[in-house]
């Protein structure tokens, strides 16, 4: 039998070939930035109604969720979105960083498992679906039913880093059916003990709750990561990592990267409402503890009602290496806390990518960051 291998990917038994180089190679929130996925707004979906979904959105926009579930987002909306993601791009790539981007997709098609069905929501936020671990990419369990195919939009992309060395992983695919969800949960007000909607039936998680220093990850468990998925992880990459649980007090957790954001070697960003500096791991101890500022108020009647992070989404910035850093135009405060924190601060519009799920963090995947595997704790 002749077994016919794929042009130009050398196999084992290639004996003279040159071995795969991957071009996935990311350790860090903040080595020298080089390739980047960007996500895209076509074809956005408002999110099938879900308690696990409006369970994690402010409450006006969870109001508005439920009576348009299912609909594509106003035109109005895109398309002031789509302006600033163009921009963004374009600012990526002056800057030298290669650009990836996800196949447009139709997210109204209606799908399901033996259990469900649901229609899709977008590919805008790469940031929660996969997860990159030096030359790996994991693709996530997340837990909105509404996501269970989004990876499918990167699958060229995927494949393409595949083929040229990269390894490609996916977690168990969650079967989301109605034990992995508390049909008695409600928000816990303050002074109240935390609880989440999730149960412990199967591993879910977004890879978004969690950010990288090297051998070290920190993770917050939320309404979209549970302890087993945490779990999952942690006996996935074994004993070369360690995980770290960060404690938030939000009442309704959802990705760490408005919650504690790690800036650069020794430099950690923190949300004063959420995190309480004095409970921070002990792996942190020598570790520079900055607050993040009260966000500016957004006036923008309409943004108001429609974004689905909070008011926090000012710490929703982006490195490119541990000087160099993006963040909201409109957050001045932010921008000058940067600056006198010793970081260059490249302010870009993306105020307006809030409703579709985040800013400069949320809306993109590091791919390959130019730097080593290594600790930065004794």
């Amino acid at each position: 039998m002749t077994v016919l291998q794929n042009p130009g990917v050398p196999s084992a038994t290639d004996g003279g070939a040159e071995p795969l180089v991957s071009p996935v190679r990311s350790h860090t929130e903040w080595d020298p930035l080089e390739e980047i996925i960007v996500g895209r707004l076509e074809g956005a979906t408002i999110p099938s109604d879900h308690a696990v979904v409006t369970c994690n959105v402010p409450p006006w926009a969870g109001r508005l969720q439920g009576l348009a579930a299912g609909f594509r987002y106003p035109r109005l909306l895109v398309e002031q979105a789509q302006q600033e993601i163009d921009a963004f791009v374009a600012l990526l790539e002056s800057l030298g960083v290669t650009v990836r981007r996800p196949e447009a997709v139709d997210h109204r098609r209606r799908f399901g498992t033996p259990d469900w069905t649901s229609r899709g929501f977008c590919n805008t936020c790469p940031r929660d679906s996969m997860l990159v671990i030096g030359d790996e990419i994991i693709e996530t369990p997340m837990a909105w039913p509404c996501r269970y195919f989004e990876t499918h939009s990167y699958r060229p992309v995927l494949k393409d880093y595949f083929r040229r060395g990269a390894r490609w992983t996916a977690a168990p695919r969650p079967q989301l059916t109605d034990e992995l969800f508390d049909p008695d949960f409600r928000v816990p007000g303050p002074g109240e003990p935390m609880r989440y909607i999730l149960t412990e039936f199967e591993p879910v998680f977004d890879a978004a709750d969690f950010v990288r220093a090297g051998r070290d990850l920190f993770v917050t468990r939320s309404n979209v990561t549970n302890a087993t998925g945490i779990d999952w992880l942690r006996r996935h990459l074994g004993p070369e990592y360690r995980i770290h649980e960060i404690e938030s007090r939000c009442r309704t957790p959802m990705h760490i990267d408005t919650t504690f954001v790690l800036l650069a070697p020794g430099k950690v960003l923190i949300n004063p409402e959420y995190i309480d500096a004095d409970r921070l791991p002990d792996v942190l101890g020598s570790w520079d503890v900055l607050v993040a500022p009260e966000p500016d108020p957004i006036d923008e009647r309409l943004l108001k009602i429609t974004s689905m992070c909070g008011k926090w989404l000012s710490m929703n910035v982006l490195m490119l290496d541990e000087k160099r850093v993006i963040a909201e135009r409109h957050h001045t405060g932010m921008l000058r806390a940067l600056e006198k924190w010793g970081f260059e601060p490249i302010p870009c519009d993306l105020l307006h990518y809030a409703p579709f799920g985040g800013s400069f963090h949320c809306a993109t995947l590091d791919v390959r960051r130019r730097g080593p595997l290594q600790s930065y704790f004794d």
